[in-house]
């Protein structure tokens, strides 16, 4: 009798237990859910209102669905020559990715293999300069650039993107981790040291590499302040989120919201489509910051 009742409580217990965990999953995943509806909602809302007309947009301002479904918005844009501004952040954003992803690989790869005086040094001071705000750094780039000539022109809006700290940071931890084992198995075989470069340690920092071109491609199409320097007076050299800026102001109160908002999905959606098919290689970009050099 008394095992039973031992048997009856303990079961009983599981159970409330069981229920208990049960509830906490169900409620962690309705909090989940409200906070990514929270963050999901101004995104789609965009979306619908890119498709609506200017006077359901001031009727309406809030409604996910459009009563009247249009793609004036989008032509409007079109016409205000967003086909180039588009154009121009992809060919910049294009370039400004390759050259860093192989720039930043050679720097990392010299700076973890390659042993020379200093070069402890030389690493610290170039993680030095990620920790200067970007703002600082407007005025002394526009002198310079000013001073080489490179003002509204591709030169000063790609070289001085065309490598970056973080890059550098980021593929030096990577190689890091990488054993030397290898390497000096290919010394003894007589590779010399850029075939175990291009050979060895590229094709293993893929995951690496792959992180980085998205971080820079990103960074790239998204960038606002330096193209805001660099181009003043040739417009063809807008990128989108100069252009829709200057669309913006250029509107004063008589805004286009349709117009407006279709830009912002030609500049947002490749974006986050990319974050959304390559999120785990943004993840697995910031684990590799956090390795130990």
């Amino acid at each position: 009798m008394a095992a039973s009742m031992t048997t009856t409580v303990r079961t009983a217990v599981r159970r409330e237990s069981r229920l208990r965990e049960n509830i906490r999953l169900v409620l962690s995943y309705a909090l989940l859910f409200l906070i990514a509806l929270a963050f999901l909602y101004p995104f789609v809302l965009a979306i619908s209102t890119s498709f609506k007309t200017l006077p359901e947009i001031n009727e309406r301002p809030v409604a996910l669905i459009p009563q009247t479904f249009t793609l004036e918005g989008y032509q409007r844009m079109f016409a205000l020559n967003v086909g180039r501004w588009a154009l121009n952040s992809f060919f910049i954003a294009a370039v400004v990715t390759i050259s860093n992803v192989l720039f930043s690989a050679l720097a990392g790869y010299s700076l973890t293999r390659i042993a020379f005086p200093g070069s402890r040094y030389v690493f610290l001071a170039i993680i030095g300069t990620m920790m200067i705000p970007g703002i600082v750094q407007l005025i002394p780039m526009f002198i310079v650039l000013k001073t080489l000539g490179m003002i509204d022109s591709y030169t000063g809006l790609i070289i001085p993107k065309m490598v970056t700290a973080f890059g550098i940071f980021l593929m030096a931890q990577f190689f890091e981790a990488i054993p030397r084992e290898l390497e000096e198995a290919a010394r003894i075989d007589g590779a010399g040291r850029f075939r175990m470069f291009f050979q060895i340690a590229l094709p293993l920092a893929r995951p690496a590499i792959v992180a980085l071109v998205i971080f820079s491609f990103q960074g790239s199409w998204n960038e606002f302040m330096h193209p805001l320097i660099v181009i003043t007076t040739n417009q063809d050299l807008y990128t989108l989120p100069i252009g829709l800026a200057f669309l913006r102001g250029g509107l004063g109160q008589n805004l286009q919201w349709n117009a407006l908002l279709a830009g912002s999905m030609l500049t947002t959606v490749p974006m986050a489509m990319i974050f959304f098919f390559f999120q785990r290689y943004f993840i697995e970009g910031i684990s590799y910051t956090g390795v130990k050099g």
